[in-house]
């Protein structure tokens, strides 16, 4: 029996919004938790399904919609240390946890009895006058339909199996990733292979060097295939070494290979797929989405992929006339190349440098005067630091959110820094999910992956940092706003292909005038960014966008290509490399010059996060995203009656309607797609 005096995750923490205390969590403690967890929810759903009485909304939803919080608590907590700060002993219980929690899901999921009082309710759920309750008997009839609930027993027995294979491959695959991203990181001992970096930049490489024990300079790798350093290096050798150590993660031959990882994902989804009735894992996935069937996407995906790739081959023929017409010995532009060729296009072009633009975004002003003054200005909600209360790393920030009347919201966490514990990428996650049936605040945070200045040194960012910054504030502010009275449509609990939606829309305030102009200020002298530079940023804003889009549309059509497959069909395949040549032929994306945001073997958004076969949902949201802008264009841009609009219509529902329904809402229309084609430079 476990003791909850010496357990600290077993008892409600007293702490600010009920913050776990992560000072007393040991490693130890959290199997345990789980344990405990797991019994009680269990006890709880099995109370539910031998109850006597007729099913009703009150004793078989809500009792469900309460069940579980112990669980709930333990695994918040657990999953944003194992994404932030993943010691070797917490990836050691992510492991042994992944069939754990797969085969605990599925036992409520796929009970028959529990199922039998869900559809009965759902018969009746006309009677339900209040919309949320309605909609939530919808949904939890309809996941535990897609889930296979209404299997027979030998199936729901192979779908269990499947399940808990595929929650120990993605498992592995997060896992390979972060090593090899660790051991593929580039150390030099001679600063001049990396001319062209600031003094700020060599002195964060320096840092993680020093980290490690190491003399010298350590470059670390991003998530992403092109690094943000590509821009800056003036070796072309140590371009060519960065692509070739960030293309290799996880490639056959390789000490931590995800190839053979991926394509057994790939075959056990497919097979799962037509296990529950869909031809492939793509259409079992967007049919629970806004999208709606694979062909919806496909023909969205190549609608946008021709004007993409023609605009990106006119870019390169940009590129290598600078390079042909250079002082320096011209060659032939190669991936490595594409980002430091662009800068001297945008230069000659733009008269415009967006490396030297780093001191203007230091980044304690770009979060105080920029994505919080932005967000004080639309919603009149205030932060305050608390440096009395400490998160699950030294490095994590904590934010405590009122209303303008001081009413209290949440807590919101920041985590700016890279480290080896951490896994690649920027994310929000919840550590408490608003619910009034739960009466919790929400506690949300944001994890970004920014090189650590040496001691004493300004964190300055790169353009597309700030971005990064203010597009993952718009996921806090929707788990921060949302006011649902069941925790299932807490915070982003909402479509896959709608989540991005709050978070693009946030980026617009980036440049909004009275927002940059507070936030875009030098860091030695305060002078605020020249206005020629505003200028340029602003006449350049669709320069480079035909290699974004297409980076971009590769990735998400290899997504949709490796989930297309039939059971079948995913048996037959065997090489990753030649599979994804074909699928990017196919489109009229194959490029080597551009090669896709992500190759498959690094493609942590489908194989072990939640984006599999809806990768695409980035520019699904971004037709809602643009339109959204637009209205704000032309309705007064950063106004309170604004964002108390976009507030209580989009990002206050949190997932308690049909998402299109909220969009219809707040914009008195569907979307329209014509502005997402400006934004990019794809109309004609």
């Amino acid at each position: 029996m476990t003791d909850a005096s010496a357990n600290p995750l077993l008892t409600l923490s007293d702490r600010p919004y009920g913050l776990p205390p992560y000072d007393l969590i040991e490693s130890s403690h959290y199997l345990p938790a789980f344990e405990a967890g797991f019994a009680e929810h269990r006890a709880q759903i099995a109370a539910i399904t031998a109850s006597e009485e007729p099913a009703t909304f009150e004793n078989t939803l809500v009792a469900w919609e309460r069940s579980g919080e112990l669980l709930g608590r333990v695994s918040r907590t657990f999953y944003t240390v194992s994404s932030a700060d993943a010691t070797a002993a917490i990836q050691e219980i992510d492991e042994l946890l992944a069939p754990l929690m797969s085969a605990h899901f599925d036992g409520i999921l796929l009970d028959s009895a529990l199922y039998k009082r869900v559809s009965a309710v759902h018969a009746e759920r006309g009677a339900l006058t209040d919309p949320e309750p309605r909609y939530l008997v919808e949904r939890r009839f309809t996941a535990m339909t897609r889930a296979g609930a209404g299997l027979n027993d030998e199936a729901k027995r192979d779908l269990r199996e499947l399940n808990q294979r595929l929650s120990v491959l993605t498992t592995s695959f997060e896992k390979n990733l972060l090593a090899d991203t660790n051991d593929l990181a580039l150390h030099f001992t001679d600063d001049s292979e990396l001319s062209g970096l600031g003094s700020g930049e060599l002195q964060s490489a320096k840092a993680a060097a020093g980290e490690r024990g190491l003399e010298g300079y350590l470059i670390t790798l991003r998530l992403f295939t092109g690094h943000p350093l590509l821009a800056s290096l003036t070796s072309r050798e140590t371009r060519a070494k960065l692509m070739h150590a960030s293309r290799a993660r996880g490639t056959a031959g390789g000490a931590h290979p995800n190839d053979h990882v991926l394509l057994e994902i790939v075959r056990l989804r497919a097979e799962r797929a037509e296990l529950l009735g869909f031809e492939s894992h793509a259409a079992f996935i967007t049919s629970g989405e806004t999208a709606g069937s694979p062909d919806a996407v496909a023909a969205m995906l190549r609608r946008l992929a021709v004007p993409a790739a023609r605009n990106a081959a006119a870019e390169q023929s940009a590129l290598q006339r600078i390079i042909d017409e250079g002082v320096d010995e011209s060659y032939p532009l190669k991936a490595y190349d594409w980002a430091y060729a662009t800068e001297k296009v945008r230069a000659a072009e733009y008269d415009l440098d967006t490396a030297a633009l780093r001191p203007w975004f230091e980044a304690n002003r770009v979060l105080k005067d920029g994505v919080f003054f932005a967000a004080s200005a639309l919603y009149g909600v205030t932060f305050t630091e608390r440096e009395d209360v400490g998160a699950y790393h030294p490095d994590a920030r904590v934010f405590e959110v009122h209303e303008s009347d001081g009413s209290p919201i949440g807590l919101f966490i920041l985590d700016l820094y890279t480290r080896d514990s951490k896994r690649g990428g920027a994310w929000m996650n919840s550590i408490t999910v608003q619910s009034a049936l739960g009466d919790e605040h929400p506690i949300v945070v944001n994890n970004l992956n920014v090189s650590k200045p040496a001691e004493g040194e300004p964190t300055l960012l790169t353009l597309d940092e700030v971005t990064t910054l203010f597009h993952e504030f718009g996921h806090a502010l929707h788990g921060l706003f949302a006011r649902v009275t069941f925790p299932s449509f807490g915070g982003t609990n909402v479509f896959r292909d709608f989540v991005e939606f709050p978070s693009q829309v946030n980026e617009m305030w980036i440049y909004w005038p009275e927002v940059l102009q507070n936030y875009a200020r030098h860091v030695e002298t305060g002078a605020p960014l020249p206005q020629e530079i505003v200028e340029s940023l602003t006449a350049s804003a669709v320069f480079n966008e035909g290699f974004a889009t297409s980076e971009y549309l590769a990735a998400a059509w290899l997504d949709q290509a490796w989930h297309s497959l039939s059971a079948a069909d995913a048996a037959t395949v065997s090489d990753v490399a030649a599979f994804e040549r074909d699928a990017l032929d196919d489109i009229g994306l194959q490029n080597p010059v551009i090669p896709p945001r992500y190759s498959s073997t690094y493609f942590a958004h489908v194989f072990s996060g939640g984006y599999s076969a809806g990768y695409y949902s980035y520019i699904w949201s971004e037709v809602l995203d643009a339109d959204t802008v637009k209205w704000f264009g032309e309705n007064g841009g950063l106004a309170l009656e604004n964002g108390e609009r976009f507030r209580s219509l989009v990002l206050g529902v949190g997932g308690s309607q049909n998402p299109l329904d909220a969009f219809r809402n707040f914009r008195g229309r569907d979307a329209d797609i014509a502005p997402l084609l400006e934004r990019r430079g794809l109309t004609s």
